[in-house]
């Protein structure tokens, strides 16, 4: 056992409607003079890449900082290859600072992208060889480009995170860089870019900032300050999620979202260390390209039933949190009852108990046995073979069935 803790959360944090327009005078700040924009193709179909891109338009009036251009081809997971594409262009169009705009991928894009041109790397799997790299300060060395993230899904957090996820196309593998220099300088959370998400999309990002603050209170080296972060977490999830799906158009509902996901990324890395239903998100996620959100939607409460002991010892703060009342029942029964709240969660807010819509065949099933054992997530808390096998098989049984 050990009382040694580390909590650095160095992204300063700007929160409101129209929020955005901050984001020059904030390059300003920094020092920046030619900014690269990176965002994806469905953004910039919703108009919100040209909302970002105006505003320097707008308001520098040449005196700086400028947008030296705009990377918009960022696919699902963060792939290597957009991250070492982004790179390239980077360096032709001489952009000293990163601005990004976008849900997890174009984010972790951004991270990786900062990393790369730091270290002076060509291809970003060279500093991933073993799908974890880990550097702790001191070893870690500041990253001077300065980086602004704004989020547009309410879900993964990594605009302040210290993790950049990364997936490797030859490996098939989410890879991972942990870094406590590698999150934005700057995170701006404006609701007014997150109220055209999909209601699918808002759900299942939803569900994965629930996952990481349910897998931060049960984390073996959580502490005080992270216990504070997840359970307010999942008392905003629990609120303003089905609002923020059900009426997209709430401001009210899609800020505390944004700020949900914020605390629960926050709580998540630094208690990171038992997270089973990342385990098998990324698991799942990396072999049959499975949305994270919705993958971790679906394995939450099986992983939850299947492993009690590792919720149980914080199921009376987790079941206050979910709004149930505690009446002086033992912990078994608080988290049954909070497993139960988080399934009605899902249902309510239209998401699937399992992957039927993601035909697995029996090969294909097996195969996820030895993917989710040698995941990176598996390090801190290894399954035997039989456990994993008995968890896909409750989440993967009518696929199988119908493949």
């Amino acid at each position: 056992m050990t009382t040694l803790a580390n909590f650095w959360l160095r992204t300063a944090i700007y929160t409101g409607s129209n929020a955005r327009a901050l984001v020059p005078d904030l390059f300003r700040g920094l020092g920046a003079k030619r900014v690269l924009l990176l965002s994806d193709r469905g953004l910039e179909q919703a108009g919100i890449v040209e909302k970002v891109a105006d505003i320097f338009r707008l308001t520098t009036h040449g005196m700086g900082p400028e947008l030296a251009g705009i990377f918009l081809d960022i696919r699902q997971d963060a792939e290597s290859e957009c991250v070492n594409e982004a790179v390239r262009y980077a360096r032709e169009v001489g952009a000293d600072a990163l601005l990004a705009v976008g849900g997890g991928s174009v984010l972790d894009t951004a991270k990786g992208v900062k990393y790369a041109l730091f270290k002076g790397l060509r291809d970003i799997k060279e500093a991933i060889p073993g799908g974890l790299r880990y550097e702790s300060f001191p070893q870690a060395q500041f990253m001077p480009i300065p980086h602004i993230a704004i989020p547009t899904t309410a879900g993964t957090g990594s605009e302040v995170s210290p993790i950049a996820v990364i997936y490797n196309e030859e490996l098939r593998l989410k890879t991972n860089i942990i870094n406590p220099f590698i999150n934005a300088d700057v995170a701006v959370l404006d609701p007014d870019l997150t109220v055209g998400l999909p209601p699918k999309v808002t759900a299942f990002t939803g569900m994965d900032a629930l996952t990481h603050a349910i897998e931060a209170l049960a984390s073996p080296t959580a502490t005080a300050i992270t216990d504070a972060c997840a359970l307010q977490a999942i008392r905003l999830i629990r609120d303003y999620l089905p609002i923020a799906v059900h009426d997209g158009g709430n401001i009210r509902a899609r800020s505390e979202m944004l700020q949900a996901s914020l605390l629960g990324i926050t709580a998540f890395s630094f208690a990171l260390n038992a997270i089973p239903v990342h385990n098998f998100a990324h698991a799942y996620g990396a072999m049959f390209r499975i949305p994270h959100g919705l993958a971790n939607a679906v394995f939450l409460p099986v992983v939850m039933e299947a492993i009690p002991d590792l919720y149980l010892p914080k199921a009376k703060l987790l079941a206050e949190a979910l709004g149930i009342h505690d009446h002086g029942q033992g912990a078994d029964v608080l988290l049954a009852k909070a497993i139960e709240r988080i399934r009605g969660l899902r249902d309510d807010i239209g998401l699937p108990a399992d992957f039927a819509d993601y035909p697995i065949t029996a090969e294909q099933f097996a195969a996820t046995i030895p993917a989710v054992a040698s995941d990176p997530a598996a390090v801190s808390f290894p399954m035997p073979p039989e456990l994993i096998q008995a968890i896909g098989e409750r989440v993967v049984k009518l696929a199988v069935e119908k493949g």
